[in-house]
């Protein structure tokens, strides 16, 4: 995925953006979480749309919702929006805070296989909680994670983005030629590494997700086929407190045709989201399909 040329309005949209954010990183860690979570449900999420599409999503998958329960989980979709963005960005404190939670889950044993035998591992997961949760966990154990990722639409944005995304745990790659060379030789050489596969692709195909066909890339399954590679979901699900988490390490997915294991990765998603559907980002465009050409 080529980044687009830069325009006035990127470079004007990530000094507030960057301004915001230095503002807030001086606060006191707990603060400085709450404070952003705020900002993003009662400020940016209405002005720029989130929210209003948050709401319509959840007006898709769940009908029977009133319009006051709508709102009230669209805004707190933002705050863990905001709380996420924060926390990735402080990830010297991040980390450390996450030092006593303990993994769980079936595919712990899978997991320590594949460590003791050097076979590669796709983690898979999804804008839930906060997705990088379970990286810091396991990488406190010892392991090196690296993941492939999407960069953002604002290149001056993007820039930082990704170097936060870099500064710890194992190489992270954009998605891309160059990008998808660099994570399949990662995973060649038995690294393991993480796939976000929950946004739209245009190139992808038709899977049920919440009742609703979203176009859905299989590369997760392509490239683990091709390197023989474990797949195994993880989520890092926000505890009530707000700041801390439970780390969930899945069963390995079962290696099959691409559109079953997609099928079945999704399946585990959806699981995640129905126990705590506030957490997971209804503001993504996730059911948006290719246009139709014109004849």
């Amino acid at each position: 995925m080529e980044l687009r040329p830069a325009t006035t309005a990127d470079w004007l949209t990530d000094r507030v953006l960057r301004g915001m954010l230095g503002t807030v990183m001086r606060l006191p860690y707990e603060k400085r979480v709450r404070t952003m979570g705020r900002i993003v449900a009662n400020g940016i999420g209405p002005i720029s749309g989130y929210r209003k599409r948050a709401e319509t999503n959840l007006a898709m998958v769940y009908p029977d919702q009133t319009p006051e329960d709508r709102r009230a989980m669209a805004t707190a979709v933002c705050d863990n929006f905001g709380r996420t963005l924060i926390e990735n960005y402080s990830w010297r404190e991040f980390g450390p805070r996450l030092a006593e939670t303990a993994p769980t889950g079936d595919g712990l044993n899978a997991l320590e296989n594949a460590r003791a035998t050097n076979k590669p591992v796709i983690f898979v997961t999804g804008h839930i909680g906060n997705h990088e949760a379970p990286r810091h966990v396991l990488t406190q154990t010892g392991l090196t994670i690296g993941g492939l990722y999407r960069p953002m639409a604002n290149p001056h944005f993007n820039a930082h983005y990704a170097k936060t995304m870099s500064s710890w745990g194992g190489p992270v790659f954009a998605q891309g030629r160059q990008g998808t060379i660099g994570f399949a030789k990662h995973l060649k050489s038995g690294g393991m590494a993480t796939l976000l596969f929950d946004v739209a692709n245009s190139g992808g195909i038709n899977i049920p997700f919440m009742g609703h066909a979203a176009r859905t890339a299989t590369s997760a399954a392509d490239l683990a086929l091709r390197f023989n590679a474990e797949v195994i979901p993880y989520f890092g699900i926000r505890k009530p407190d707000g700041f801390g988490f439970d780390v969930h390490v899945e069963a390995p997915i079962a290696p099959d045709t691409p559109d079953a294991m997609m099928a079945e990765m999704t399946k585990r998603l959806e699981a995640r989201i129905t126990a705590t559907p506030s957490q997971w980002f209804w503001v993504h465009r996730r059911w948006k399909q290719p246009k139709t050409p014109k004849s």
